[in-house]
């Protein structure tokens, strides 16, 4: 490792493009998790925005006689989002749907039968990730960057703040020092704003959310602010750039610090090991660094559709572990049961939480009393302490 270097992330807001799509199909999930039997519902869901136009495709299976109103969910997703712009308004846009069963297929191979616990929803690797750069043992530069637009779109939802519109990005480099953070070089934010407003009001909104979230040491004199600095950001949101769900996946995970094997988390239900396996390799990581097993962890699962056992497991710990690792490896898929069921029976998936996590990062978030973010607990680390 390099004793000096600068690393970069970047978040978006709910607002963006791509978020909005990830947060329509997400609502989608939710929907179906919430009908009776929840464990057989199956959604592979993608949205596209543009101009005032939403457009829903994908594969789904429901109960007998549901009848999933595409349309109503995707409306009052925006609506939450605040959109009510001449471009793109939740109330005035045009919708379509091109949502359709799931393929008996792909069905045949997931579900379970006589002898056959459920598979795998698709072949794929899954990775997971903690650190102790912050308390919720994320990344610092994703995790600092989400915090400054999860702050700014509460103000601007709260009506504390005036005329900031829902798209926004923001990009926090931080100095590292013998693999730790110590200083923040610079920080951009591009917030759409009302055509009213200057470049100057809008340093003035948003310097606060910089300031507040950034530990303070970490600023300095030579850090280097860019807010919005095109000099004006007045089209945006879907209006000013198509949205594709999972587009946005580093965003989603660990602003690049950590691999990621490539697949979307939005928009599937999950049966769907791109999103269920990739919540409990982030679960297992945190849990070994929260007890002290290691101070940095890295885990890759990969699975095989139909089929419910992991191929493998592979652990790095960057030469921090204090134990054997092969041990570790044997402990975990003692302590955890990995096959699709197993995932979702321990993190308890099947609930209609995942619109929530949609934004702002999939990890690094609190786990909710409704199980939401399941996969932060840090239920196993006396397990694994006694390893």
């Amino acid at each position: 490792m390099s004793e000096e270097f600068l690393f970069t992330s970047e978040s978006v807001s709910e607002g963006h493009p791509d978020k909005v799509s990830d947060i329509v199909s997400d609502a989608i999930v939710d929907d179906f998790l919430s009908q009776p039997n929840p464990e057989n519902s199956r959604v592979a869901v993608e949205t596209l925005v543009t101009t005032n136009k939403v457009v829903v495709a994908g594969e789904v299976r429901g109960p007998d006689g549901y009848d999933c109103q595409y349309e109503e969910l995707a409306r009052n997703a925006i609506r939450d989002i605040g959109y009510e712009q001449s471009g793109f308004h939740w109330k005035n846009l045009s919708f379509e749907s091109y949502v359709h069963s799931q393929s008996a297929d792909i069905a045949q191979g997931v579900d379970s039968s006589a002898g056959k616990d459920q598979g795998a929803g698709d072949q794929g690797i899954m990775f997971g990730y903690a650190c102790k750069e912050t308390p919720s043992l994320m990344p610092a530069p994703i995790y600092y960057s989400h915090l400054i637009l999860e702050d700014l779109a509460k103000a601007r939802k709260e009506k504390t703040i005036n005329g900031i519109q829902p798209d926004s990005k923001s990009q926090v480099t931080l100095k590292y020092l013998d693999g730790k953070p110590v200083a923040c070089t610079s920080v951009v934010v591009s917030t759409q704003h009302d055509e009213k407003i200057s470049a100057e009001d809008v340093k003035s909104i948003v310097m606060p959310f910089i300031q507040k979230s950034i530990p303070s040491e970490w600023l300095s004199s030579e850090t280097q602010y860019h807010i919005n600095p095109t000099g004006k950001f007045v089209i945006g949101g879907p209006d000013g750039d198509t949205g594709l769900t999972g587009r946005k996946i580093i965003v989603d995970t660990y602003g690049g610090a950590a691999p990621h094997g490539g697949g979307a988390f939005s928009g599937k239900d999950p049966t769907k090991v791109d999103r269920s396996a990739a919540y409990i390799t982030r679960y297992l990581a945190k849990n070994i660094v929260s007890s002290g097993i290691a101070d940095k962890c890295l885990l890759q699962i990969a699975y095989a559709i139909g089929v419910a056992e992991p191929l493998s497991i592979y652990l790095n710990t960057y030469g921090t572990c204090n134990i054997d690792e092969v041990k570790l490896i044997k402990s975990i898929r003692e302590i955890v049961d990995l096959s699709p069921r197993g995932i979702r029976d321990h993190l308890k998936l099947n609930q209609p939480i995942y619109k929530r996590s949609a934004a702002y990062g999939h990890f690094g978030r609190e786990p909710e009393s409704d199980g939401g973010f399941s996969w932060e607990k840090l239920d196993i680390v006396s397990d694994l302490k006694n390893i």
